[in-house]
């Protein structure tokens, strides 16, 4: 799979602009503020129907226009396949795949396999359990379909058994019964989240380990810790104990929708202890092991977006990355970088065809 063109329409700072890809890497140089970093925006957007950075799609548009849109090009095996995201002011996004809409962009989640690789993963590390999750529901629902719409399903359930809550609570009234509906069907939903969680993170972490020992050339040992309330208790004995609590905070405080991840560094938290080059070695290890995951499960490379990843790492880090990515593993590559003499160095290096694109 490769992106062979993307043109952009009143995205971010472009006003409308083409370009052609190299099969192999794609650099964008110049100095901060050019809009390098919205190219490699763009290309997510056209896999998840979403920005990586922003999550209010209207901000996306460029100052003083009504709509963006964002057309990409692919060629998967012997077929060109088109896909168009764009947004109007006032109106809903659209998602076409060769002209056709979708009803639901789910159904487009895993299509074009992704990773990407920016400072902003640092909140993975800096934020609260939720970005956490997000991570890890991010890389499973791109090769399991079902799994993504449990999530939804799970999650809608919960806004009700919240809503009846605060109910109760504005009303002062309780029903045990009606409580109990929501219950059963998050039990019925979260045990399956958690299921797969377990059993996604058992396949994940080894191989984030051996990522992470690569970049880092052995100097650290690293690991990452699942905590869940369930790996103690089922939801329903959870909810049972927590009730009373839930009642008083009119909203639910329990279920694995608390889920988090721990990520040490010779057995400490790495958010404390780890240096800003060890943080960046983690987050790119992570994102690493989140691609080979990925290209097992859905049997293609996934697209690869390197976001200013040079900065903050000593000349050994980089070039064990760049080790790593000069091999077949890899497929298609987007670098982002301020420093072209740099950027072309490293990128010489691969001894792969490459593109240099100056903005």
């Amino acid at each position: 799979m490769h992106l062979q063109k993307i043109t952009l329409v009143n995205f971010k700072n472009f006003e409308s602009q083409t370009f052609d890809f190299e099969n192999k890497i794609n650099c964008f140089v110049g100095n901060n503020g050019v809009g390098k970093t919205n190219v490699l925006d763009a290309i997510y957007y056209l896999s998840f129907a979403k920005s990586y950075f922003n999550p209010v799609a209207v901000q996306n548009i460029r100052h003083h226009e009504d709509f963006f849109m964002i057309q990409g090009e692919y060629r998967i095996e012997e077929k060109i396949d088109t896909v168009v995201c764009s947004l109007k002011r006032g109106n809903k996004k659209v998602l076409k795949r060769n002209g056709k809409a979708y009803e639901k962009f789910s159904d487009h989640i895993g299509y074009l396999p992704l990773v990407i690789i920016s400072p902003a993963d640092r909140d993975l590390i800096i934020e609260g359990s939720d970005t956490r999750r997000k991570f890890i529901d991010g890389v499973i629902s791109q090769s399991d379909k079902s799994y993504l719409t449990t999530i939804l399903n799970y999650n809608k359930v919960l806004a009700q058994r919240n809503s009846l809550l605060k109910y109760f609570a504005a009303n002062r009234v309780f029903d045990a019964i009606n409580l109990k509906v929501y219950d059963e069907q998050l039990e019925r939903y979260g045990t399956i989240i958690f299921e797969k969680r377990t059993a996604f993170l058992n396949s994940f972490i080894p191989i984030f380990k051996k990522r992470y020992e690569s970049i880092s050339n052995s100097k650290e040992t690293v690991n990452v810790e699942y905590k869940s309330q369930l790996q103690d208790k089922n939801i329903i004995q959870l909810f049972e104990q927590n009730l009373e609590r839930d009642r008083i905070l009119q909203y639910t405080s329990v279920g694995i929708h608390k889920d988090d991840l721990t990520f040490e560094i010779d057995g400490y938290p790495i958010k404390k202890f780890g240096s800003q080059g060890q943080q960046k070695s983690y987050l790119i290890a992570l994102k690493l092991a989140q691609f080979d995951f990925i290209k097992s499960q859905a049997k293609v490379k996934p697209i690869l977006l390197l976001d200013d990843i040079f900065d903050k790492l000593d000349d050994l880090r980089v070039e064990q990355l760049i080790n790593l990515v000069n091999n077949d593993n890899f497929g298609q590559l987007f670098i982002s970088d301020t420093h072209e003499e740099r950027t072309e160095e490293v990128i010489k290096r691969t001894e792969q065809s490459y593109k240099i694109f100056k903005l």
